[in-house]
Order: structure tokens, then C-alpha cells, then sequence
């Protein structure tokens, strides 16, 4: 199977209004995935609220996502973590559990240079016996990838891709260049669930989005469109798509994990993808208002009659 190609959206964790892991929702939303035509799952991304997880909690969730995949489609399981080592503990789980491949970003907390952050990569890549793909989102980490540092990792077998969420447009166009030039050592897919359409244009392999997990048929169409060549009908559902894509600017006044993310899971409980809007602690579930804002967008895109 190909790897970070296509549609691979990053899994929202559901969960209980006790902040507990809804796993029949997460076993709901996997199918609802699969069978909406995903390329691939990525648990444990930002979209997961990784970072509001136990470690137990963590490997739970990957468990369940592997074992209700049953090998239909890869699973790329996100392993951020404050230093190569703690993310090779990580990564080396997620192999024993069955991942297809380990995501990994710079490391969180931990103040690195650039060749150290490379070094980083290198470490988990020589520690585990699974592809690695590099996660490229500065906004967590505090720090971009470079491109020089990227291609060079993947020249040497490092890495096997990327998933860039940096929304840095010129890097990513400069990544597509370079990595072209050193004969695609890379697969590279985006995170940037407005611009899909355009990144397809100049020549992305694949596209991460969170959204996917109110939309993932919207998100099938918009690739399939892409790849048969029909730039009419891809362009037509992205501007749907990032009408949809206004539920995440609803609640204001919250962070982006509370935001954002809150309205997915609003989203999908409304459509009845998942049970709950829960959100972990000190995360608050969204306002009556926020909620009645986001059934409005999700009727007028034609998600709910």
C-alpha cells in the first residue's frame, strides 16, 4: 500500500462527557472513514488532541484504530514527544501494536538546532523498524523544517515523507521543487484543508485534513477530481469545503485546541458520526450558540437536511 498518498485524515479522539475515551465512537468513526474512501488513518495528530492523552490512553486509542482497520488501509500513528528518546519509546510501541508507519515532529519543549533536530529524525528512523514520516508543524513545535533538511533526510532514507501543517504556502511549493530535483525521496502531503485543491495543482501527493472527520466524502471527491484532471470540480468542492471550514472560526475567544477542534467534534456529533462533543479537561465543550451557528454552515453546505 502507498503511504501518506491520498486522503489520510488525522483521527479525532472521541470521547465521554467524563473525559474518557468513547471507543465505540472511535470505532464508529473509523468505519465512517474507510468507507468513505480514505487512503489512510492518522491517529494521534493534532486533530486527536494527542497531547490531552495518557500514555495509556495513547496506546488504547492506536490499539482500537488498528484493530478496526484491520489492514484496509495503513495507519500512521502520530509519536510527538519532548526528545528522541521519549519519542522512540513512542514509535517503538506503536510498531508492536501494529502501525503502518510512525509520524514524528521536531521535538516538543526540548530547544534543538537544526542539525539537532535532524539527528532527532535519524535517531527514531535507526530504532524502529517501520517508515518514518516527518510532521512539519511549527505552530506546536516552535520551529519550521526546513526544506534543505527535509530533502537531505529523505536522500538518505531518513524519512519517507512529510506531512507539512506549517500553512507556510512559498516552503511547501519550495519543498515540491526541491524534493523534484533530488528525485522524489519524499512523499509530501499537506495539512492545509483550504488550499487542498491548489496544492494538488502543483503537484502534492496526498492531503491530511482534520476535517475530513465532518466531511471525509467532500474530501474523497476533491482528490478524486484532482487526480482524473478536472480542476472545475475540484476547485467547486474546495470552495464548499471551506465554507464548511467556517464552523472552525464559530467559537471565539478560545484557544485553537478548543476552538477548532471543538467545532469538529461538534460536527460530527451533530451528524451522528460520534456520540459526544466531549472535550478533555481543561478543554469546555462549545456554547449553545456556537452550536447553533455550526448546524446552520453544516445545512447550508448540505451535510444536515
Amino acid at each position: 500500500m502507498n503511504i501518506l498518498n491520498g486522503i489520510v485524515p488525522p483521527v479525532i479522539t472521541p470521547m465521554n462527557p467524563d473525559g474518557s475515551v468513547d471507543f465505540a465512537s472511535l470505532d464508529r468513526l473509523v468505519e465512517h472513514l474507510i468507507t468513505g474512501g480514505v487512503d489512510g488513518l492518522f491517529p494521534m495528530g493534532s486533530s486527536g488532541q494527542v497531547a490531552y492523552l495518557s500514555d495509556e490512553d495513547r496506546e488504547k486509542v492506536v490499539a482500537a484504530v488498528i484493530a478496526k482497520t484491520a489492514g484496509r488501509v495503513p495507519v500512521l500513528v502520530g509519536c510527538p514527544d519532548m526528545s528522541a528518546t521519549r519519542a522512540i519509546a513512542q514509535a517503538r510501541r506503536a510498531e508492536e501494536l501494529g502501525a503502518t508507519a510512525v509520524v514524528i515532529s521536531a521535538p516538543v519543549y526540548a530547544l534543538n538546532s537544526p542539525d539537532e533536530i535532524a539527528d532527532h529524525f535519524r535517531m527514531v528512523a535507526a530504532a524502529v523498524g517501520v517508515p518514518v514520516i516527518a510532521y512539519d508543524v511549527p505552530v506546536r513545535v516552535g520551529r519550521k523544517l526546513t526544506v534543505d533538511t527535509l530533502v537531505t533526510l529523505g536522500t538518505e532514507g531518513v524519512i519517507m515523507g512529510v506531512k507539512d501543517s506549517s500553512g507556510d504556502d512559498v516552503a511547501f511549493r519550495r519543498l515540491l521543487a526541491a524534493n523534484r530535483a533530488a528525485g522524489s525521496p519524499l512523499v509530501v502531503s499537506t495539512g492545509h484543508e483550504i488550499m487542498c485543491d491548489a496544492m494538488a495543482l502543483i503537484g502534492a501527493d496526498g492531503i491530511v485534513p482534520g476535517l475530513a472527520n465532518v466531511d471525509v466524502t467532500g474530501y474523497v471527491r476533491l482528490w478524486k477530481a484532482a487526480q482524473s484532471g478536472d480542476w472545475e470540480a475540484c476547485r467547486a468542492e474546495q470552495e464548499r469545503i471551506a465554507r464548511l471550514f467556517e464552523i472552525a472560526f464559530v467559537p471565539q475567544g478560545r484557544s485553537g485546541d478548543a476552538g477548532g477542534i471543538g467545532a469538529f467534534k461538534a460536527a460530527a456529533a451533530m451528524l451522528g458520526i460520534i456520540d459526544h462533543p466531549a472535550m478533555p479537561a481543561p478543554l469546555k465543550t462549545l456554547t449553545e450558540a456556537d452550536n447553533q451557528a455550526i448546524e446552520a454552515i453544516l445545512r447550508e453546505v448540505g451535510l444536515l437536511k
